[in-house]
């Protein structure tokens, strides 16, 4: 006989719903993208302000703070020497000293003469190797550029001998044909120098303006040919105002360099009286720190060339922006 055997229902089984997966609100994530970039940031930008500090901030709050200040001797002079708070004295003394004045206006004609032909010349020879006049354009490239690799006081002491009469071929050369310079004389003198810089820096100026001109579209330059331009409308038309900015960038870093003369006219002094201890605004400052001791009456004058520096650069800036805002205007 069979014994029918019963299965026991199953127990009811409780599914319970899946708990939902924690969302993040989009204003969260962008907060935390923002702190990514900024974090990202920071860390690329750390090292430029590091460096800020450290060469420009501190050495011009320095040079402040001793502007501020004098060594005086108390009565006669005999008494023992203490520095002392003087105000305003070292920035009198330095923009009524006649010596400082003239050499401010020394570094003015210098920037007059020395400016324009360094942005004119350097911006030529970039156009003249772009287009292809120049053989051998990477041989031309190097060799204009090599001079900018010779040090400045190498440079100075080269045309120095080459401006030294008894010395120099050049002059020798000149004298067979019944021409007599004086390189180094009281109208000579300052375009000697730009003579040197010239030299030194054309190389380096037109490498980047090359270096422009090779990042204009090969387009507009074939657009102007099929209209009828000819190679130098193409050049003065088209490429230079392409490259306008770096023209700018050129003229502001080369008006800052020129403000700094220093190191030809230090050695062709040796050579000459017509470039006397006091001959630029940076000679002056030499002068008074290392000659006369007077370091209150150094700081005041290399925050007066400061400012100076300054001023001048950003009024190259706002002039660039007016201009560009015009133009913009105008089309």
């Amino acid at each position: 006989m069979t014994t029918p055997v019963t299965t026991p229902a199953s127990a009811p089984v409780s599914v319970s719903a899946a708990a939902p997966a924690p969302t993040t609100s989009p204003r969260t994530a962008r907060k935390s993208a923002r702190r990514r970039e900024l974090g990202a940031a920071g860390a690329l930008m750390t090292p430029f302000f590091v460096l800020l500090v450290t060469v420009f901030l501190i050495p011009v709050g320095t040079a402040v703070w001793l502007s501020f200040f004098s060594d005086d001797q108390p009565g006669l002079g005999f008494g023992p020497e203490r520095t002392v708070f003087v105000g305003l004295r070292s920035y009198t003394a330095v923009l009524t000293d006649p010596t400082f004045l003239s050499g401010l206006g020394t570094v003015v004609l210098y920037c007059v003469i020395y400016i324009p032909l360094m942005v004119v010349g350097a911006l030529a020879l970039a156009l003249l190797l772009d287009s292809g006049v120049v053989r051998l354009r990477s041989w031309a490239q190097l060799g204009l550029f090599l001079p900018h690799a010779v040090p400045g006081i190498i440079a100075a002491v080269i045309w120095l001998y080459l401006y030294t009469p008894g010395l120099s071929p050049v002059i020798d050369l000149l004298g067979k044909a019944d021409i007599t310079i004086d390189f180094l004389g009281v109208h000579t003198v300052v375009p000697s120098i730009v003579n040197i810089a010239l030299w030194s820096n054309l190389g380096y100026n037109m490498v980047v303006f090359y270096a422009a001109l090779q990042a204009v579209p090969r387009e507009v330059i074939e657009a102007s040919v099929v209209d009828g331009a000819g190679p130098v409308r193409t050049a003065l038309q088209i490429k230079t105002p392409l490259v306008r900015s770096s023209v700018v960038m050129v003229a502001m870093f080369t008006l800052i360099f020129a403000l700094q003369l220093f190191t030809e006219p230090m050695l062709l002094s040796q050579s000459t009286p017509m470039i006397s201890s006091r001959f630029s605004p940076s000679m002056y400052i030499y002068d008074a720190a290392f000659t006369r001791n007077n370091y209150g009456l150094a700081a005041a004058a290399s925050v007066v060339l400061l400012v100076c520096t300054i001023a001048l650069s950003y009024g190259v800036t706002r002039w660039t922006n007016r201009s560009d805002a015009a133009e913009e205007d105008a089309r």
